[in-house]
């Protein structure tokens, strides 16, 4: 019954969430009452076709996507024209793109795709990627946690394994719920926690390296494209000229602080399992990742808009 032709409500409710996901907030603004007490349809013609789209196409989730995030709507630029943003402050009408935080996942992965770091292979057990020693321990599970090691660092969120009594701590501080209870709906917010972990967590600090190792050999001579190429990988654009001089200053700076300090260099560039290209200069790579670590830390990276 729950996916018969007569029975529209499983597919409308499929389609609401992936909705979601992409716009910040579903055609029907409840995602988790879709009741009499919930919000009605903003644009209900729409949710119908979709969810006879998706049940047509034998309820294939990747063609959803596609078909949404190729779709004008999604595409449109999300800066406000005009006075749209005084006549429809919550873009109700879809007259702009939307902007919205990536899930705790996607955070993980977008910065492990950018550095090519990223396991692509589909399917497998579960995995266990970085993670503060001792928190099993200290959360009374009875276990210890044994990091994986090798491409398993490196697989997509999705597989990371999840113990409930102590879920991986980076992704609960960008709001993925426990999984001790059923959650409808996720809340995005905001806190200093979140930059503490783009800055200081291995897996974003290695993805960093890995990425500037890989800018830095293709641009030797070149510091203005190098931080052009990283920040692209990253932010999807390129750099304006305050951010370029921003850019520029801040490898400076930092190149003199390690040349100063080689044991710092050393200490920052042994972060992660991957092991450091001994080819680059210590000091001049060292430098590169802080500023491509600095970089993941601009909204934009957290941030589709």
């Amino acid at each position: 019954w729950l996916t018969d032709n007569r029975h529209p409500l499983t597919s409308r409710v499929a389609v609401n969430r992936i909705w979601r996901m992409h716009f910040g907030r579903g055609l029907v603004a409840s995602q988790e009452d879709f009741g009499s007490q919930g919000k009605l349809p903003t644009h209900p013609d729409l949710l119908d076709w979709l969810a006879h789209q998706f049940r047509d196409t034998g309820w294939d989730v990747k063609a959803l996507h596609r078909l949404i995030v190729l779709s004008d709507t999604f595409r449109q630029s999300s800066d406000a024209v005009a006075d749209g943003a005084g006549r429809d402050p919550e873009n109700y009408l879809l007259a702009r793109g939307a902007r919205t935080r990536l899930m705790a996942e996607q955070i993980r992965d977008a910065a492990l795709a950018a550095s090519d770091l990223l396991t692509r292979t589909i399917g497998g057990p579960s995995v266990k990627p970085y993670q503060p020693a001792g928190l099993w321990e200290q959360s009374g599970t009875g276990k210890t946690y044994r990091q994986d090691t090798g491409e398993r660092l490196y697989r997509r969120s999705l597989y990371t394994f999840w113990r409930r009594t102590s879920p991986p701590p980076s992704m609960i501080t960008f709001d993925a719920g426990s999984r001790e209870v059923c959650t409808a709906k996720r809340e995005a917010t905001a806190t200093p926690l979140q930059s503490l972990v783009l800055l200081n967590d291995p897996q974003f600090v290695e993805a960093a390296r890995v990425l500037a190792e890989r800018v830095w050999k293709r641009f030797p001579d070149d510091g203005a494209a190098r931080n052009r190429e990283a920040f692209r990988s990253l932010l999807g654009r390129s750099p304006d000229a305050v951010e370029t001089d921003v850019l520029a200053r801040m490898f400076d700076e930092q190149r003199r602080l390690f040349a100063a300090s080689p044991d710092a260099a050393a200490k920052l560039l042994a972060v992660g399992e991957s092991p450091a290209d001994r080819a680059v200069p210590r000091a001049d790579l060292a430098a590169m990742t802080v500023v491509v670590n600095a970089m993941m830390n601009v909204n934009d990276f957290i941030v589709v808009q």
